[in-house]
């Protein structure tokens, strides 16, 4: 890491080198994600849960320029503040040119978690694989990203805004595991249950690191991915969801957003439907994700 422009806090890298357990934990939730103050609030308590459970926490965002691992809480509020870039990895050099702020996207937050050495991360949603992708080539980042960088990360599956079963097929295609967690069946971010299956599970925090063992043994180099649902009983009523679902993309093709505004539009438009009970679904979804993301970071130091 020596003249690299990434900055690793003291914290985090004394936790790395005496194999102490650490969580990754990105900054879009809180500087795109979430409303202000909320993203703040929900970004702070996400830290201080990590720290209760016996766990460092390193939330990764980019500080005027540079990219670090491990914010303090005043670079966290000085994130959440401002009017940050989204950063993914190609925007990296960019940024660190232009000495931008920004928040991390879950591409950009994996790739400098495991060049610090952090084995674990946990974020709310993946990207994937757009509606109409067919015809716009429009896919995240994230999945190219995460084939190619072996660390271990546990979401709610994918946003139902985008093409679940185009997403499922591109991660068979690109080698990523997808594992779900104590289920068979991919969630789908606002609802446990995409209406799709995935093949293999596990039971435990102990059995997801043990696969994180066997990965890295066999000398492949794709992310695990640990998919794990919202509880059934703290969802988005699953009538109402795709209920308003059809309505936002109707309103968006009559409103002709396309490309990067059809998920801020979508989401937005499901939390002011939902009367704000997206959102609500949306924090206890990362909630859920940063508890089980804690136990797996044990599990794996232990």
């Amino acid at each position: 890491m020596e003249h690299s422009p990434v900055r690793i806090s003291d914290e985090v890298r004394a936790a790395a080198a005496d194999g102490l357990p650490i969580l990754a934990l990105e900054s879009t939730i809180f500087t795109h994600g979430l409303p202000h103050p909320r993203g703040l609030e929900t970004a702070l308590a996400a830290e201080a849960s990590v720290r209760g459970a016996g766990v460092v926490p390193a939330t990764i965002g980019v500080v005027r320029g540079v990219p670090t691992v491990g914010l303090t809480s005043d670079e966290i509020e000085r994130l959440a503040a401002t009017d940050a870039a989204k950063v993914s990895v190609r925007d990296l050099p960019p940024a660190v040119l232009r000495r931008l702020d920004g928040g991390t996207t879950v591409a950009a937050t994996a790739w400098l978690a495991h060049r610090a050495g952090i084995r674990v991360f946990s974020t709310g949603g993946l990207g994937g694989v757009h509606r109409g992708a067919s015809e716009t080539f429009d896919e995240s980042a994230d999945l190219g990203t995460l084939a190619r960088t072996p660390i271990t990360v546990v979401s709610a599956g994918v946003k139902s805004i985008l093409d679940v079963a185009a997403t499922l097929e591109r991660l068979e295609t690109l080698n990523i595991p997808v594992v779900g967690y104590r289920t068979t069946r991919y969630p789908g971010f606002y609802v446990a249950d995409s209406g799709h299956a995935v093949e293999y599970s596990v039971d435990s925090a102990e059995e997801a690191a043990e696969l994180a063992r066997i990965r890295d043994a066999l000398g492949l180099e794709s992310a695990v991915l640990i998919a794990n649902p919202v509880a059934a009983d703290r969802q988005l009523d699953p009538v109402l969801h795709d209920r308003v679902l059809d309505e936002a993309l109707a309103a968006a093709g009559s409103a002709g957003v396309t490309g990067h505004d059809i998920t801020p539009f979508l989401l937005d438009h499901l939390q002011r439907a939902t009367g704000g009970e997206s959102l609500e679904v949306n924090l206890e979804v990362y909630r859920g994700n940063v508890a089980l993301g804690a136990e797996i970071a044990r599990a794996i130091a232990g």
